[in-house]
Formats: structure tokens, sequence, C-alpha cells
């Protein structure tokens, strides 16, 4: 039995005014690596629990339909705080450390100065702003030949280029606004909310705030506090899914202590707080060092790196006491992180480039209970998927799955001017489509049951693909 908590309908105040300074809310998004769909006991886990989330949902709202914008991390990442498509970013697949000149060019990836963030424009209407935890949005952390997190937007941060290293107790790489900072003596989601909220402390009470807490957990490698491993060792089948089990648990603790936090100080109220994950869990054992990767991806069919939907379907949750009232069932309407941008913009007043080539959409008309119309569907391009069907859309209830050359193009992880012909030329093949509606799973193909509608899906997709590589970055 798939269980989800309570959740929204907002109330209609929400709407029909222009939001005051003292209305905007402060914002917080809370960032997981690798959490499964089915990792939160509000999303069914029969074990680990998760307290302080299950208040969020009960109080808030709960999506069932939540996408990232990649399944995998640094894409996903970039989409998040851009409100686009990874790909036009040019960040196609994760972004490992530069090292040494390589024949695809993933050296140079990372998210160019030219891009615009959420807090570039939540900061240029005034609010302070914060990232501690995980970037992953360049290959050469912490140096000037490339932008970092001070680049955009963000008035403070503490970060690591991808990992927490050794693992996420007592980490050692940490960066705090361009200074390394040595070993800290703690576990790393703990170390993010702690950052955040000491930051938060010499910031000023009567302007909003945008936080970006970034958290390594439960991406490998795997470090939990032992006396939580020890709360799961009966109920796991060894002490590795032990561990997985705590960390997850820990991430739920680390959320209480942000909410604790935020109390204190009295912003809690009028805070807009989002819970996501970055992708879907990763396989377990799926290369050395993932012994620790139990997580669930409940219902969804795929994992983590696949376009099926539990490489991106993920826990979405939001909570903002001041305004949302709760109600009876989970929100179905698909909504995206790309509309974390366009829907934060909305509320803090700020104001968005005209010439911004947006993916998202402001999802403000969903919490008022209200069809959300979107001007194009959600669409994924991954060229380095572990299934066959490359490219993915979700289009009101229908997902559509497509081949690349019927399934003959080479796995890409990057595009370069090179490469670029190949996936602009490609064709799209081999077309599935699923009714999310009654298939969550997607086991049954039902593109033969109705070919005019599968001949639109299809027209549709072809459309928003084409427009897609033909303005996606190359290196």
């Amino acid at each position: 039995m798939f269980i989800f908590a309570r959740c929204l309908i907002a109330s209609s105040f929400l709407f029909g005014f222009a939001w005051a300074a003292e209305d905007r809310p402060n914002i917080v998004v809370v960032l997981c690596d690798d959490l499964g769909y089915g990792d939160l006991e509000c999303y069914g886990h029969p074990v680990i629990k998760t307290p302080h989330l299950n208040e969020l949902a009960e109080t808030g709202v709960l999506f069932s339909n939540f996408y990232s914008t990649a399944p995998v991390c640094s894409p996903s990442r970039v989409g998040l705080l851009t409100g686009r498509s990874p790909n036009r970013a040019g960040v196609y697949d994760w972004i490992p450390e530069a090292k040494k000149a390589t024949q695809n060019r993933r050296e140079l990836v990372h998210m160019r100065a030219s891009e615009i963030t959420i807090a570039k424009l939540l900061k240029d209407a005034g609010y302070q702003t914060c990232m501690a935890g995980k970037w992953h949005c360049n290959s050469e952390f912490n140096n000037d030949r490339q932008p970092q997190p001070g680049d955009f937007g963000f008035d403070h941060w503490l970060a690591t280029q991808n990992n927490a290293s050794p693992s996420h107790r007592h980490p050692r790489n940490y960066v705090r606004n361009g200074d390394a900072v040595g070993l800290i003596e703690d576990f790393s989601c703990q170390i993010v909310v702690d950052e955040a909220i000491t930051w938060l402390e010499t910031c000023d009470p009567d302007r909003p705030f945008f936080i970006y807490a970034a958290f390594h957990e439960p991406h490998e490698p795997i470090e939990s506090p032992p006396a939580l491993v020890q709360t799961y060792a009966g109920a796991a089948k060894d002490r590795n899914e032990a561990q997985y089990f705590a960390n997850v648990a820990n991430v739920d603790a680390a959320v209480g202590e942000l909410l604790e936090g935020l109390e204190k100080l009295n912003r809690r109220d009028n805070t807009l707080i989002v819970f996501t994950s970055d992708n879907g869990p990763e396989t377990l054992n799926r290369y050395r060092g993932a012994a620790r990767s139990y997580g669930r991806p409940g219902p969804l069919r795929g994992m983590k790196l696949h376009t099926t939907d539990a490489g991106f379907r993920v826990a979405g949750i939001m909570n903002w006491r001041a305004r949302i009232q709760p109600a009876e069932k989970p929100v179905s309407t698909p909504v995206s992180a790309l509309d974390l941008l366009p829907t934060f913009c909305a509320l803090a007043n700020a104001e968005v480039p005209v010439n911004l080539a947006l993916d998202g959409t402001d999802f403000l008309p969903v919490l008022e209970g209200k069809q959300l119309v979107r001007e194009k569907p959600l669409v994924w391009a991954y060229f380095n998927a572990l299934n066959d069907a490359r490219v993915a859309m979700r289009d009101g209830r229908w997902k559509v799955l497509a081949k690349l050359n019927g399934g003959k193009l080479a796995k890409l992880q990057n595009i370069t001017v090179d490469s670029a012909i190949l996936v602009r030329d490609a064709k799209l093949t081999d077309i599935e489509v699923y009714d999310l509606g009654t298939d969550i799973g997607e086991s049954k193909n039902v593109a033969d049951e109705d070919p005019a509608r599968t001949a639109r899906l299809k027209a549709t997709l072809e459309k928003q693909y084409r427009e897609l590589v033909q303005n996606s970055h190359a290196w």
C-alpha cells in the first residue's frame, strides 16, 4: 500500500494582489541527493521514520507528481537554479572535477556566468541569499577560471564541489566564501543547517531571505550517526542497509533542526519551505563504493540515470505556515523544479528578464486548487541514460519515451561542437506512451491503442526536442 501524508489546497488569499515587502515570504529550498521517491515515511517507506517531514506534509503540501530537472545530479541542480533545461546551459551529465583535457571536454563543463539564477533574481529584489552544501555546478571549484556560488547571487556560501569527503561524517572539503575550511566535526546535513542558521542570525530581520540548503545525503559515501544506525539494525537486512535507513532519518533530523532554528529567530511563519531531491535513488552496487545505496523508487519504474519516472520523479513537499492551509489529499498536478524560479519570482516581486527563455511555469494557481496551464510540456533529453530511451516527456497524464535512431546513437556524457550534430539530427523512434493517471509504474505501453493520440504526442515531443537541441550549448 502506497501511503501519502495529508496535504493542501491553499486558500484564495494567496492571490489577487501585488506582494508588499512585508508580505513577501522567506524561501528555503532543501535539496537531497539521490533520495528515492519511496524513501520517506510520508511517501510509503515501511521502516524509515521521518516525523519532521511528515509534519511539513501534513500541514502543507505533498506533491505526488513532482519532478527534478534531470535524472542525475549536476544538470538537475543547474536546472533548478535557472528554471531552464540544463541542456540549454550545456550541463548534460554529472560534472567531474577538472584534471586533464579529455576528448569529450567534460573538464570544461560548468554553469556559465551568463546563466541567471534564483539567487541572482531574488537578491536583485532585495533578498538576502545563502547557499550551503553540495554545489556540483562546475568542474573547477573555487577557481577563478570558472564562476563560483558567489558569482550567481549568493551573498554567503559554504560548499563542496561534489560529495562530502571522506564521507558525510566529519568532512574535510568544505569551502566558505572562497576559503577552505578543513575538518568539520559533524555530519554534513547538520553542517549545512548550522551554517544556514548561523548566517541567518547575522541577517537583517526586516528583509526577506533565500536559503539553498543542498544536502549530500543520502548519496554515497554514506555515513550516519551510530545511534541512528543501531535504531534500524533490527529492521534492516544488514549493517549497510541500516546505514542507509539512518542516513535518511538523519536528513529528517536536520530538517527538524532547521525548523527549530527558524522558530527561534521568529522567521518560521512567513517562510516557504520546499523539500525535494535532485534525482531518484542510486542502484545498489552500480559502482564500487555504492554498497549502502538502498534507496527505493516506490511504485515507479527505473532508478537514478533512467528516463523512466523513477529517474526524476521525486519527493516534493512544501510548507508555508502563514499562508497554506492543509487539506486531505496529495496534489497530483505535475510540478517541476523548473517551476521554482518563476514561482519564487512571482512571490518576491522579482523581475525576470523578458528575453530569458524559461522552461518552468509559475505554479501558484496549483496552491489555490486551480488548473495549471503549461505553455509547453516537461521534456528531458539525457544522452547517457541507462535505459534505451534517451528522451522523455510528461504532458498532462501522458508519459512519452523515445529512443534516438532506434537506440543506435552512442551514449554521450557531454555535447561538444563535434558531437552536437549527432543529437540535432537524431530521429525520435520507438515511441512509448504511458497513462500515468492509471499506470504509475509505466508497465503498459498504450501507444498502439490510439494511433491518433500517439501521433499528436510524438509531434509535440518532436517539436520540443528540436527546439531544445537547437538552443543547447555545445562545448
